[in-house]
């Protein structure tokens, strides 16, 4: 009641409705008499407009099944729609429980799923189900081991659609259904010794005399060079399905395959999903985008992953479209791959805040293109499939599209857990005069902040300046790949004069050490890459790393340092430790 008496006292003279899991869509959308879905709010006023003042919409506690994604444009501008009984109490369910669970063998169970489309992910017994994979995961919190690919064929060292194995690696009797519409795939860090990207990509055909396997699409990278071979393993198959928290779709069949921690399936509730998106808000264009636009204290979970990945095209121009620097084609997420549990493009003035997105497939939160002065704040972003929060503007040097957004009092962590490679916390690509503050990164595989472009873009085009990030913790990143640092920069000032516009103050990284199957350049605490240039570093702490605390761009020094701990008489007294990280205002309990 006290949550219910604070949104009274906040309102204002426009009119206030409300909606309820246990709703009619025919009733008058008042307190006693809810709406049942926020689509309908939607279309309501819609169609009764309310020039000069901001609704609200109060979402009652309960569970909101999601059946389709949950669209806002400009029409649906200066309207604020929140969980009313407090953050976290409206629910936003994408996935559908499966149920009909039978005995199959060795503790494996069975069930049939009644499905039109395949998903990609699968949740189960209050966390992310693991693929039946082959070698098995170590733990829930590691990507490892891995099997090692070969060169099988001196002149097939470049190849991206041909894998090598070692004998035994690949067992002949495994059923992998290559051939058909349903086939094993492998994830593989693509490249060799450089551990920088991941892909998940369908097996086409097996040749165990020439020990390789051809892939339905190509790779990013191919799969050995002079340091060696690249890491992967082996996936979706039943045959695999042997360690408890596996599971395996055989979607000809329409079956689903679990293998229970405990043995049973008595009290396993295990939810299929049935959305990648929940939410996508996008005016129609540049010029009509939705504005001052509010989602408050919604949970998000369970959304779905894709039936196959790879970041970005794999060379200059493969978009098929004309841009001024075409190489930026390399840098960012393909269109097919360009969205998260929550969608913006073209807006202006959104805030997203008090969320909880959990157990997404992919990422949690896309700033796509022309989005300016949105804020996330006081959310907790957990079990993420890629990224948490991902800024991603236009093309270098055709107009500043995406600025001046701000992201603060957030939690993330657990982040990359379908794709390790590039994942980060927080994601700024050609975005400038962004903000991030009073946040938390902890356990991914490389980033917990990147600001990139690309390091052939003249100043002058590059919208990637002024950048502020401050009182900020990350730790426990960098854990499974190479050439990196919880923070990373790339591209961002390529020309001097370097004088910085852009600051990194208040931050405290910790453990950035990766898997020791990992072949590439041991992780550093802050890795500034070829144009990580013009940052202003004060009050900053580095510890635990497996390489340097602080490595600098090839440019040579081209950013400046205050009292940081890489640099002789660092004075730890003058970190805030009470600010950094979340505020006592931050409205979930810590993990």
């Amino acid at each position: 009641m006290a949550a219910r008496a604070a949104a009274s006292a906040g309102e204002n003279a426009c009119s206030t409705f409300w909606v309820a899991p246990n709703g009619n869509d025919g009733a008058p959308g008042t307190e006693s008499k809810p709406w049942k879905t926020v689509e309908h709010a939607r279309d309501t006023l819609r169609m009764r407009g309310h020039a000069g003042c901001t609704p609200v919409v109060n979402l009652k506690a309960g569970t909101y099944q999601v059946d389709k994604t949950i669209t806002f444009d400009d029409r649906d501008s200066d309207v604020t729609y929140r969980s009313v009984d407090g953050p976290g109490k409206a629910v936003f369910e994408a996935g559908q429980e499966v149920t009909g669970w039978t005995p199959y063998k060795d503790g494996i169970f069975k069930a049939p799923v009644d499905i039109s489309q395949p998903f990609y992910s699968l949740y189960a017994e209050g966390k992310r189900a693991t693929t039946a994979r082959y070698p098995n995961k170590e733990s829930d919190d590691k990507w490892a081991p891995y099997l090692k690919s070969i060169l099988f064929d001196s002149t097939k060292e470049a190849v991206h659609d041909q894998l090598g194995f070692n004998t035994g690696d690949i067992d002949p009797s495994w059923d992998l259904r290559l051939g058909t519409d349903w086939p094993a795939q492998v994830t593989v860090w693509s490249g060799g010794s450089w551990s920088w990207f991941t892909d998940t990509i369908p097996m086409l055909d097996i040749n165990f005399t020439k020990k390789r396997t051809t892939l339905v699409y190509p790779a990013r990278y191919g799969f050995i060079n002079s340091g060696g071979g690249s890491r992967y393993y082996v996936q979706n198959s039943l045959s695999l399905l042997d360690q408890a928290g596996e599971y395996y779709l055989d979607y000809p069949a329409k079956t689903l395959y679990y293998k229970p921690s405990g043995g049973t399936m008595d009290g396993v509730k295990v939810f299929r999903p049935t959305q990648t998106e929940v939410f996508s808000i996008a005016g129609a264009s540049v010029n009509r985008r939705v504005e001052n636009l509010t989602l408050d204290g919604f949970t998000i979970q369970h959304t779905d992953f894709m039936q196959w990945y790879r970041y970005g095209w794999n060379g200059t121009g493969d978009s098929g479209q004309k841009h001024k620097y075409p190489k930026y084609d390399t840098q960012i997420e393909m269109p097919r791959n360009q969205w998260g549990a929550i969608t913006l493009t073209n807006t202006r003035g959104v805030t997203l805040t008090r969320l909880h997105l959990q157990q997404t497939g992919f990422t949690g939160i896309e700033l796509l293109f022309a989005n300016e002065k949105a804020t996330v704040s006081d959310s907790l972003l957990e079990h993420i499939g890629n990224d948490g929060i991902k800024v991603e503007g236009g093309y270098p040097g055709e107009g500043d599209l995406a600025h001046d957004n701000t992201f603060t009092n957030n939690y993330i962590h657990h982040i990359g857990e379908l794709v390790p490679g590039d994942s980060a916390g927080v994601e700024i690509m050609d975005s400038g005069r962004n903000l991030v503050s009073h946040t938390v990164v902890e356990h991914g595989a490389r980033y917990g902040i990147s600001i990139e472009s690309r390091p052939e873009i003249p100043n002058a085009d590059n919208y990637t300046g002024g950048n502020t990030v401050k009182y900020v913790r990350l730790s426990h990143l960098a854990q499974d790949s190479g050439d990196t640092g919880p923070f990373y920069a790339y591209g961002v000032r390529n020309q001097p004069p370097y004088t910085p516009d852009a600051s990194v103050s208040q931050m405290i990284i910790d453990d950035a050490n990766a898997d020791p199957s990992m072949p590439d350049a041991k992780p550093y605490g802050v890795h500034m890459d070829f144009g990580g240039c013009g940052f202003a570093f004060s009050d900053i702490k580095v510890t635990n790393t497996e390489s340097d605390p602080y490595h600098g761009p090839s440019a040579g020094p081209c950013d400046t340092f205050a009292n940081v701990s890489w640099e002789a008489g660092f004075d730890d007294s003058k970190l805030q430790y009470d600010q950094i990280g979340v505020l006592p205002s931050f409205p979930y309990e810590k993990p």
